[in-house]
């Protein structure tokens, strides 16, 4: 085995995101640069005949908006901006300004975080991801599969879909040098790019991951209704088990391996596990602190403790010496800028909230929606590819999230429409992706230089489908039987 492929073991920390987003470059960045200032400006003192307060709100929301889209700053540090502003050009007071950071949707985040961090040290996360690929079968399609079923089962003890694919896509590439194949091959093609979307997908169907842990915050804020870990999970699993089997069987049709099975069969694989050694005692600790959790959450229909409390207590109890498995190094490793850019990103739904913008958004981009949102056959469709075509132009799902949920839900509450639901629906359709650029998850995954964006539009257009086939079956036959209806 080459030494390349030894470097590749050893993950990063998945506290510390890698940079992702290089923003644009040249004159496109100094023309965005120049609409970011102007076009909020145009709004602010334009004569548009709106209420003043109303008027300012919606020229902030500009700035955020434009400042995400053409990423001519951090994502966080043009958060906080816009969040600066409101507060010192008296938009609103302070308390609302920063009203995110005492919420606990980025702390929720935060926890997630040391539990990817937990998963990864402890070396857990890639003892299980081996451990099921045995188990599986050591030809290429049976690898495959493995390698799906641990990133879906890695969702559960990794809640950080970028942190995934660096784990698998390390695991992947040990596999690929295995087959004695190049990244251009069919076999890595197929690998790399299907344990990345996926990540993607498997991210919306738990509440797992920045989206979807945003996503479940704001619902509970603008939409007023109790958001369970295990209700969401619940109504997904259909679609989970289903997207697992197409996506395997969608691979092997679109990358068909060059060869069946790699040279040695499954010694690769046995190789590795006893490399990795017998279970060890900081295993131990992840393993117990992970079930607590998972236990806590699956539960949480009878206890009701919330989830982010679950969360946070968990990933503060793995800092805890002689308990936990982190210590101050690894918890110095979190990316904080993430959490800043999830306060922020809600912070600014309750500014459009209290200046009144919201209402005025509602009406002028949602309002046309509300015929349709009173039967599954027609909201469906409407809000999945509605979703579907917002991300493309607003590529990050965090800010397209907490931007448009408070409007979606303002729209349930004015059509006496359950906000649970269409936002469940609306939080699912940002995971049909066909460019590269509409999440870290698949940057990072395109990163490892084995898929093209050609082979992720191919892949990306034919998993967006299905996972809309499968969510306009279990919208109307599955949901109404656990308690979900429109």
């Amino acid at each position: 085995m080459s030494d390349s492929s030894q470097e590749l073991r050893v993950p990063p920390s998945p506290g510390t995101a890698p940079q992702t987003h290089a923003g644009l470059q040249g004159r496109a960045r100094a023309v965005a640069g120049i609409a970011v200032v102007a076009v909020p400006l145009a709004v602010w003192f334009g004569p548009w005949g709106l209420e003043p307060h109303a008027q300012h709100g919606l020229a902030l929301m500009a700035f955020v908006l434009l400042g995400w889209m053409t990423h001519v700053l951090d994502p966080a540090i043009i958060g906080l901006i816009g969040l600066y502003l409101a507060w010192a050009l008296g938009v609103v007071p302070f308390p609302i300004a920063f009203a995110g950071f005492s919420n606990t949707t980025p702390w929720f985040l935060f926890g997630a975080m040391l539990f990817g961090m937990m998963a990864t040290k402890s070396g857990l996360a890639r003892r299980l991801a081996f451990s099921v690929m045995r188990r599986l079968g050591s030809t290429y399609s049976r690898l495959l599969l493995g390698l799906i079923v641990s990133d879906f089962i890695l969702t559960l003890l990794v809640p950080s879909g970028v942190a995934r694919v660096v784990i698998m896509g390390s695991v992947a590439m040990g596999i690929i040098d295995v087959f004695g194949v190049a990244k251009s091959s069919n076999i890595a093609r197929g690998m790399l790019l299907t344990i990345t979307y996926t990540a993607t997908i498997f991210d919306k169907m738990l509440i797992a991951g920045a989206s979807s842990i945003t996503a479940r915050g704001v619902i509970e804020r603008a939409g007023q209704v109790e958001v369970l870990w295990s209700h969401w999970a619940l109504a997904f699993l259909p679609v989970d088990i289903v997207t697992i089997f197409l996506a395997w069987r969608l691979t092997i049709w679109l990358f068909p391996p060059e060869i069946a099975g790699p040279p040695g069969g499954a010694r690769f694989l046995n190789e590795e596990l006893q490399r990795i050694g017998p279970l060890s005692a900081l295993e131990m600790r992840s393993a117990a602190l992970m079930i607590l959790a998972m236990g806590l959450w699956m539960t949480d229909f009878i206890h009701h403790i919330p989830a982010p409390m679950i969360g946070i207590g968990i990933g503060l109890l793995a800092t805890v010496p002689g308990i936990g498995v982190l210590d101050i190094d690894d918890v110095k490793k979190v990316n904080f800028l993430t959490i800043i850019f999830v306060a922020a990103a809600i912070s600014t739904g309750d500014i459009l909230r209290e200046t009144g913008a919201l209402k005025i958004m509602t009406d002028v981009a949602f309002d046309w929606l509300a015929p349709y949102i009173d039967s599954p056959w027609t909201s469906v469709p409407v809000l999945y590819w509605t979703g579907f075509v917002y991300h493309i132009f607003l590529g990050d799902e965090i800010s397209m999230l907490a931007t448009s949920l408070p409007v979606l839900m303002q729209l349930a509450h004015t059509h006496h429409v359950d906000p649970l639901t269409l936002g469940m629906i609306w939080t699912f359709g940002a995971g049909g992706k066909i460019f590269i650029y509409q999440t870290a998850v698949l940057v990072v995954g395109y990163s490892f230089g084995c898929f093209t964006p050609k082979d992720m539009f191919k892949m990306g257009l034919a998993l967006t489908v299905i996972e809309f086939v499968l969510l306009l079956l279990i919208v109307p036959f599955w949901w109404p039987m656990i308690g979900l209806s429109l």
